[in-house]
């Protein structure tokens, strides 16, 4: 695993994730890429602005929060999935789980479009321990996740009261917050607050990743 630095550019992005995973993991990532940017043409999944950024904005900005968990975290036999909310056209939930196939994934998205797109992702990248929840994620059933993510989900206070029938002490959270991060820190009590911080994204010096680890 290559030792994280910034991220300038789609050849650098491109690089990045080539780092985190072997030759079949990259193809389904590629995979993924031509999807979304296909599925574009008819739904509004990513801005048209960062279709040419795709890599950077997008997949390594989800491939990122990989390096936010340990080893034991991403193992095959941790326990409970790994818990992406709200995740629209799959970032950064079907980016984790096309890098990790042998660990077991959610994608909650409510929005029926972006399920059924999630959906043949999964059916098309073969990812058999994915699965999507097309249903908000007040009306699934509570599991222990082992981590939770979401991108543009919900403020944190909100993001932090719906997630914690799935939180769980050893549960990690890796939030990309963009550049809010530090506010929206701020916005909790100081007895939760001291269990989370900060970290620089690699792929915008601006923005931030709220993780509890």
């Amino acid at each position: 695993m290559i030792t994280p630095q910034a991220i300038s550019g789609e050849a650098e992005a491109r690089a990045y994730v080539a780092g985190l995973t072997d030759d079949e993991g990259m193809a389904r990532i590629e995979a993924f890429a031509a999807l979304v940017l296909d599925e574009n043409q008819r739904q509004n999944l990513i801005a048209k602005a960062t279709e040419a950024h795709i890599w950077q904005r997008h997949i390594a900005d989800s491939a990122q929060l990989i390096q936010n968990v340990s080893r034991e975290t991403l193992g095959a036999n941790a326990g409970g999935p790994w818990l992406d909310l709200g995740s629209g056209p799959g970032f950064p939930g079907l980016v984790i789980a096309a890098l990790n196939p042998n660990m077991p994934v959610v994608l909650v998205e409510s929005r029926a479009r972006r399920a059924e797109f999630l959906e043949r992702c999964v059916a098309a990248l073969d990812l058999r321990k994915c699965r999507v929840e097309a249903q908000r994620l007040e009306r699934i059933n509570p599991f222990a996740a082992r981590a939770i993510s979401a991108r543009a989900f919900a403020p944190l206070p909100k993001l932090l009261a719906l997630s914690a029938p799935f939180s769980t002490s050893a549960t990690r959270y890796v939030l990309p917050k963009g550049r809010s991060a530090a506010q929206e820190l701020e916005t909790l009590k100081p007895s939760i607050r001291a269990m989370f911080h900060v970290k620089h994204s690699l792929t915008d010096p601006d923005a931030g990743i709220i993780v509890k680890a």
